[in-house]
C-alpha cells in the first residue's frame, strides 16, 4: 500500500509518501513540505498549495492519501487556513479518484509512538526509527506527513473490517424489514 500523508497548511504543508503493509518494516518513498509566502493573497496560496500536491500525485501515484484531521484551536486563523489547505489535498484527491482517510493528531500519535500526548520531537524520533532514517525529516510538517501516512498503513486493514461490517449489518437490517 503506498500513502501520501498530508499535514496540511498555508504556509508549509507537509507531504510524504510512504509504501507498505501493516507488520512489514515500512519504507519512506519521498518527503517534502510544500510552502507558500506568508504575505501572497489566500487564493493565490491556495492554488500553490494545489499544485504541489498534485505534483506529488503525480509523481509518486499513491493508492490513498491521509490528511489530518483539522480540529478546534485558541486561532480561528490558523484554523481556516489549515481546514482550507486540508480541503485543497482532499479535492486533488478525489479529483484522480483517490480515497482519502482522515486522522487526528492524538490518533496519529497514538499509532506511531503509542501516546496520543507525544510531543513533535517524540514524533519525529519514532518516524525516524520506524522508516530507518538517518535523522528525522525537517521541518516537523513533514515527520508529521509520514507520521499520517505511517498511521493509516497500519489502522486501514481494521478500518476496512469495520465498514465492511457496518455494510454487511446495514444490508441484513435492511433485508430483515423488506421480507
Amino acid at each position: 500500500m503506498r500513502v501520501l500523508g498530508v499535514d496540511p497548511g498555508l504556509t508549509r504543508c507537509g507531504v510524504g509518501v510512504v509504501e507498505g503493509v501493516a507488520g512489514r518494516p515500512l519504507t519512506m518513498i519521498g518527503v517534502g513540505v510544500v510552502r507558500t509566502p506568508a504575505d501572497a493573497e489566500l487564493s493565490r496560496r491556495l492554488l500553490a498549495v494545489e499544485q504541489g500536491i498534485d505534483a506529488w500525485l503525480d509523481e509518486h501515484r499513491p493508492e490513498f492519501v491521509a490528511v489530518e484531521r483539522v480540529f478546534s484551536q485558541h486561532n480561528v486563523r490558523t484554523v481556516m487556513g489549515t481546514a482550507q489547505a486540508s480541503a485543497v489535498a482532499m479535492l486533488c484527491a478525489a479529483r484522480r479518484g483517490i480515497p482519502v482517510a482522515l486522522h487526528t493528531p492524538s490518533e496519529v500519535k497514538a499509532a506511531v509512538t503509542g501516546s496520543g500526548r507525544a510531543d513533535k520531537a517524540q514524533v519525529g524520533a519514532m518516524v525516524t526509527r520506524l522508516l530507518r532514517l538517518a535523522a528525522p525529516p525537517k521541518p516537523a510538517d513533514a515527520a508529521d506527513a509520514l507520521a499520517l501516512a505511517i498511521c493509516h498503513i497500519w489502522r486501514a486493514p481494521a478500518q476496512n473490517r469495520l465498514q465492511q461490517a457496518v455494510a454487511l449489518h446495514t444490508t441484513h437490517a435492511t433485508k430483515g424489514r423488506t421480507a
